[in-house]
């Protein structure tokens, strides 16, 4: 692509966001939850395991620890025994341990509905912050996922590759309302249409005139 003014990118940026708002009028949370703290739990689970998996999961876990306390008083091998069909169940066993003792000791319980406090907890990063912001509190901010990071370089909106500054360019293009919902929509395409080996670009709603999978 050749070299774009700001003012070129951001129109270009929000015909993109309007395409994919057609594709995908109608966004939510792949992962079920009914709170702030079943969304927080749901999440770090979804680290490097799928929706689904996390989804099939947490039913039963969020009946046995309803809430940071049960959780907290729980024994690493107990919570380990509850999401053993998720990946990496040993190492987030002790994550979510710590995590409801830091939401116990710091937050009375409740699930801080900052950046500042969400990524102070144990297993919790920007994008993970993002999601709970958004979905849980409907404050705006930009996730990151893989897939994020993957069609923001393909579709020319950045050259970053560390996530939180492809977060921070795609914030400045972007107007806040859209932060949460262009996001998403991304991680949708991502899911369903632009795979990182073989992009579905016949189909693509962004095909033309914006980069190819060959970029």
């Amino acid at each position: 692509m050749k070299r774009e003014l700001v003012k070129e990118k951001r129109n270009r940026i929000k015909t993109i966001a309007a395409r994919l708002t057609q594709a995908f009028p109608e966004i939510h949370s792949p992962l079920h939850h009914r709170n702030p703290y079943e969304l927080l739990v749901a999440t770090i689970l979804s680290a490097q395991s799928t929706d689904e998996q996390v989804n099939r999961v947490t039913p039963d876990f969020f009946s046995i620890y309803p809430e940071p306390d049960s959780l907290a008083k729980a024994s690493v091998p107990e919570i380990g025994s509850s999401i053993h069909s998720i990946g990496l169940f040993r190492s987030k066993a002790r994550t979510l341990k710590k995590c409801a003792r830091q939401l116990l000791e710091s937050y009375d319980g409740e699930v801080p509905a900052t950046m500042e406090g969400l990524t102070k907890l144990a297993g919790v990063g920007r994008k993970t912050a993002n999601v709970v912001l958004g979905q849980a509190f409907g404050i705006p901010g930009v996730v990151v996922d893989t897939h994020v990071m993957r069609l923001s370089r393909r579709l020319g909106l950045t050259k970053q590759t560390e996530p939180s500054k492809i977060e921070k360019e795609l914030m400045a293009h972007l107007p806040k309302e859209q932060w949460s919902p262009f996001s998403h929509r991304l991680i949708l395409h991502g899911r369903k249409v632009c795979y990182a080996r073989k992009p579905r670009c016949e189909i693509c709603t962004l095909n033309n005139p914006y980069p190819s999978a060959e970029l």
